[in-house]
């Protein structure tokens, strides 16, 4: 399922659900001194290309099979499945029993 971010609106409708007025009452029972009493430093937004860009360019710093021999498997060899397969496979009627009527 694609990330959908929740406005604030959603949020309060969750934290209502809950009963709690806010994030802060949320966590009133975390001790203080746990608590994080600064903003995150986290880089700007990326768009999903850019972000998918960062991320193969940090996975290439490891080491992978595809770059060193690698005897795991035992007769499994490198292959192809498009992403299509998993979108495919995880829908509810392949992986259960259960039938809606």
């Amino acid at each position: 399922m694609p990330y959908t971010i929740n406005t604030p609106d959603d949020q309060q409708a969750m934290l209502e659900s809950i009963g709690v007025a806010s994030i802060e009452e949320l966590f009133v029972s975390i001790p203080s001194e746990l608590r994080l009493a600064r903003d995150l430093d986290l880089p700007a937004a990326q768009g999903e290309l850019e972000l998918t860009q960062h991320m193969t360019a940090l996975a290439a710093k490891n080491l992978s099979a595809d770059r060193a021999t690698c005897f795991l498997g035992g007769g499994s060899y490198d292959h192809f499945i498009p992403a299509v397969v998993d979108a495919i496979a995880s829908r509810g009627e392949f992986y259960t029993s259960y039938t809606p009527y």
